[in-house]
């Protein structure tokens, strides 16, 4: 039943052994594996792995870090992308403060755009946000990314907080506001104290698991490359902050993660 929200199987650290880490997601048995796209390149060869793999399903968009190489002829790409067989989401998309790739205002340009596309075409979003918390949630808001057009029946606005580093409170207001958080490796690290209050105080209808494969490996694999089929280890230590089986946990975050990028 395991749904890793947000890999990136795209990932150039993976081009001598793509074929080895897709032979380990098979044995693992993995249900499902978002390949999310970071520039043009990357969303085309999720597309592509997409369309090769069952269990694949593919994310497009352009990181903050790349958002200076965004023009309009590219966001047009982008759309097009987009309309392929089993892509599923805009992301992942965002803004990053911490790193300052882009410039800010360059960021926070694209970043609007990029929502803009997926609100137009009626498709979740996949946000990073690193150290810029309250312009992402003042974009995402201005943006309508929290409507009342865009939340369904459900309350779901189809937007999804990607490894999810905030505040118990900040992730509360997300919740209330109809957005999906995603929880990563770190919730297994010593030091995962703010993470395990976000788990904590969220329900677990809100919250989906995620590698952020190449990156972000749990214990006890901490200091190797991440692989999706790791994503088993988020799962359990959800499931220990929760008092519930792990089993629970992987059956009910792949039907969240389902219903989120509307996969049958």
């Amino acid at each position: 039943m395991l749904f890793d929200s947000h890999a990136h199987i795209n990932s150039e650290r993976y081009d001598e052994n793509r074929d080895q880490l897709i032979e380990a997601i098979e044995k693992a048995g993995m249900s499902y594996v978002m390949d999310i796209g970071f520039d043009l390149a990357s969303s085309a060869m999720a597309v592509k792995h997409a369309q090769q793999y069952p269990w694949c399903y593919a994310a497009v968009g352009c990181h903050p870090h790349d958002a200076k190489t965004m023009d309009e002829e590219t966001l047009a790409m982008f759309r097009g992308l987009a309309k392929k067989p089993k892509v599923r989401a805009i992301g992942e998309i965002g803004l990053d403060y911490y790193y300052n790739h882009s410039e800010k205002e360059v960021q926070q340009y694209w970043f609007r755009k990029q929502i803009q596309l997926a609100l137009e075409i009626s498709m979740p979003i996949v946000i990073h946000d690193r150290d810029a918390n309250d312009d992402v949630m003042k974009i995402l808001k201005e943006e309508g990314a929290f409507s009342n057009e865009r939340r369904n029946l459900s309350g779901d606005a189809k937007v999804l907080l990607h490894c999810y580093s905030g505040s118990k409170e900040l992730a509360r207001q997300y919740v209330k506001l109809g957005a999906t958080l995603s929880i990563a490796g770190p919730i297994t690290y010593k030091n995962a104290r703010k993470g395990i209050e976000v788990v904590e105080a969220v329900s677990m209808e809100h919250l989906l698991i995620e590698t952020d494969s190449p990156y972000l490996t749990p214990e006890p694999f901490r200091g190797k490359t991440n692989q999706p089929p790791y994503v088993e280890y988020t799962a359990r230590k959800v499931a220990e902050i929760k008092g519930i089986s792990y089993e629970e946990v992987a059956r009910i975050t792949c039907e969240n993660a389902k219903r989120f990028f509307g996969i049958d």
